[in-house]
């Protein structure tokens, strides 16, 4: 009864977000204390909720000041000379817009964190995709894809907990992967290639001059069908532009109905060498800070959400030495910290009744067991393909640490070694970068005033096929 209702809340919560009858965290909150209550645990849902809020806690004070931290080095303009160098390659052609956020995304994937990789990709591409009218749900599915395959990088997450559960160097779970991993991104970067061409075939090609001769007028995204409509109302000059003042975008902003450009506008300005937020003679202290911050994080000096505390009040105090400028700055990023944070919690409900209720061991326990025993000798193919639905619909750390152990003991039966057991697990990671239950995924829809069902419609089918990629470079190459 347990596995039904499971797979049947985690049904409702995507038909219901899919079809856009409720927002994320409506749904996030409320399906899953309905279908508590239903189980008969009602008495316990708040025991379930507490836990997952505590779990999540870490990461939801991660991205609220990481989120602080990166609107500011926007704001700062660090990132405006990666701007210019994207613009410089992109010369206003929808498909090099597209590879050049493929690239830019599997770069900044380099950090393993995905969070920042969204902030940084949507923040130097979104102005390039509203003001040549290209489809923003084909950013963000690009993105997400391209992280998805960077993330099994060995400090990105999956690989250290299937190393921890098994028992295993996470280098000889890695290194092997790394040719299929190499196909993986290729196949990001062939898609970002077929799906360029697609929007150039669409909008046209224009040079650089051309495209910011357009006159302002304004546009109505449809990201459903993964096209834009309309016309463009923007400032004279905003394409290729990152942040220059504060987001003030959110999760639940609409893509699929005419957007407010006002708030665009002041939200994107454009590479303006007089924006008042600029520090030129900063410049190098704040490479200097990012730089020395993503390697703390990688070297794990210490966990995540104090090195962006840290950072986050070292780069406010330093830049914006006086409490007004300090205010401004903190306000002019609070809508985007509220949206993101506040889906986090909400997806705490999720996971904790999930969890709490026992339905996501029973639901991996079936899966398991629907595996036909003639399928023994290749549990590795198995275990690849299991990944796909299971890190969608689960947690990696409910998937790795609840579900993998059994899948390597049942491979171990008929020969099938850990290590290889814990490569294929890797394969499904380009798919779970989309899943509802990452908090990452909401910083990259809520900064591209993306819908997460469009998203989710458009992204999945992509995400899918490349991680089957992986999975047959893997079984191609030996590694499984």
């Amino acid at each position: 009864m347990l596995t039904i209702l499971g797979f049947a809340m985690i049904a409702t919560f995507l038909v219901l977000i899919m079809t856009k009858k409720m927002s994320p965290i409506a749904a996030l909150v409320l399906i899953p204390a309905l279908f508590c209550v239903a189980v008969g645990q009602g008495a316990q849902l708040g025991d379930y909720v507490i836990e997952g809020v505590g779990n999540l806690a870490p990461t939801a004070a991660m991205l609220m000041f990481a989120i602080v931290y990166f609107g500011v080095m926007i704001d700062v303009g660090l990132f405006d000379p990666i701007v210019r160098g994207i613009l410089k390659f992109c010369q206003a052609d929808p498909m090099r817009i597209v590879v050049g956020t493929a690239v830019l995304a599997a770069i900044v994937s380099l950090d393993g964190d995905g969070s920042t990789t969204f902030m940084i990709t949507v923040s130097a591409m979104y102005p390039l995709y509203k003001r040549l009218k290209m489809s923003l749900v084909v950013m963000t599915g690009v993105a997400a894809t391209a992280n998805g395959v960077m993330n099994t990088l060995p400090w990105g997450g999956p690989t250290a907990r299937a190393a921890t559960a098994l028992k295993l160097d996470a280098s000889e779970i890695f290194v092997p992967m790394i040719p299929a991993l190499a196909m993986g991104l290729l196949a990001v970067f062939v898609l970002a290639y077929v799906l360029g061409i697609r929007e150039r075939k669409r909008l046209g090609m224009l040079t650089l001059d051309e495209a910011l001769a357009r006159e302002p007028e304004q546009e109505t995204v449809s990201a459903g069908t993964g096209g834009t409509g309309g016309k463009d109302r923007l400032r004279k000059g905003a394409a290729a532009s990152a942040y220059a003042g504060g987001t003030g975008t959110g999760s639940g902003a609409s893509a699929g109905g005419t957007e407010n450009e006002d708030e665009d506008d002041d939200a994107f300005q454009g590479l303006d060498p007089n924006r008042p937020t600029l520090r030129p003679k900063l410049y190098w202290f704040n490479a200097g800070l990012t730089a020395a911050l993503l390697t703390a994080m990688i070297m794990e000096l210490l966990p995540i959400p104090v090195l962006f505390l840290l950072g986050a009040a070292l780069a406010l105090t330093v830049n914006f030495p006086h409490m007004p400028d300090q205010r401004a700055r903190i306000a002019a990023h609070a809508d985007n910290v509220l949206n993101v944070s506040g889906m986090v919690f909400a997806a705490a409900v999720f996971t904790g009744v999930l969890t709490g209720t026992g339905m996501v061991e029973h639901m991996a326990d079936w899966v398991v067991g629907t595996v036909p025993e003639a399928m023994g000798p290749h549990m590795a193919i198995v275990t690849g393909l299991l990944s796909l639905p299971l890190t969608y619909f689960m947690s990696n750390d409910g998937f790795y640490f609840g579900v993998l152990p059994v899948l390597a003991e049942a491979g171990a039966a008929h020969g099938v070694s850990p290590v290889e057991i814990a490569r294929a697990s890797l394969a499904g990671q380009a798919l779970h970068m989309s899943s509802p239950l990452v908090p990452a995924v909401y910083v990259l829809v809520g900064m591209a005033k993306v819908e997460f069902g469009d998203h989710t419609r458009f992204t999945v089918k992509w995400a899918v096929l490349t991680s089957l990629v992986v999975l047959a470079a893997g079984i191609l190459f030996g590694i499984m």
